[in-house]
């Protein structure tokens, strides 16, 4: 899980960084990206969300939702994932190459609508590269 969370922070940071509908941003305020990306440490905001929120954001929303904080929305991701894999019986791989695929699909599939459903994106993705629980 660790590879994965990995794998989608960096692609999460593309997605947030590329697209212009998800990282609207004033003029000149484009290095505060690279700053949040320096300044992250490894402790953890505590959510200022709730499941059903996060599962009811569309992937834009959810954006707005992070505070526009690329580690917040990674977190996001990582949350449903973690609820979709359970709730399908899943299990994600702990793998850097299942990572980058997780990641990948994610960012495809969330730069393609941004209005659809963050969960739905994720879940997808999840569905694709995860194992059945026990196997």
């Amino acid at each position: 899980m660790k590879r994965i969370r990995l794998a989608v922070a960096l692609v999460a940071v593309g997605m947030v960084a590329g697209s212009s509908a998800l990282a609207q941003t004033a003029p000149g305020t484009q290095t505060s990206t690279t700053e949040t990306r320096s300044t992250t440490t490894t402790s953890q905001p505590a959510p200022t969300w709730t499941p059903e929120q996060l599962i009811t954001s569309s992937v834009h929303d959810a954006w707005l939702l992070s505070g526009r904080n690329e580690q917040v929305f990674f977190e996001m991701v990582t949350q449903l994932a973690a609820i979709s894999a359970q709730k399908r019986g899943l299990t994600l791989p702990d793998s850097e190459e299942t990572g980058k695929r997780f990641g990948q699909l994610v960012k495809d599939m969330a730069k393609a609508d941004h209005d659809q459903l963050l969960y739905v994106v994720v879940d997808k993705a999840v569905q694709q590269v995860a194992t059945k629980s026990g196997s």
